[in-house]
């Protein structure tokens, strides 16, 4: 494997590529943990309804919003992430709550 380089560090495109790759294989990992606590908060769960929290959302979005800014990078982009995100984990939630209920 070679070292990590910054981005200053990348002289060609394939530099850069190799970069994005590295962090990629990073994000998948993180997003593979987070799933796993999202699947153990559908099994803590009682009701499909609990699946959507407004107020949480909405808390989850604007410290999302506020670590972005402080990292530099477009509020807006992350905000849209993590609204893809979180819809997406509300959806899961929802079916894994539902199908443990059904099976009751």
């Amino acid at each position: 494997m070679t070292a990590q380089k910054s981005p200053a560090q990348c002289e060609t495109k394939d530099d850069v590529r190799i970069e994005i790759d590295r962090i990629d294989q990073a994000l998948l990992h993180l997003f593979a943990e987070r799933h796993r606590y999202v699947t153990r908060m559908a099994e803590i769960k009682t009701d499909p309804h609990e699946a959507r929290d407004p107020t949480r959302i909405e808390a989850v979005i604007a410290r999302v919003r506020d670590r972005s800014l402080a990292l530099d990078l477009d509020e807006d982009q992350a905000e849209l992430v993590w609204r893809t995100l979180i819809d997406w984990n509300i959806n899961y939630e929802k079916g894994i709550i539902a199908a443990r209920r059904r099976a009751e």
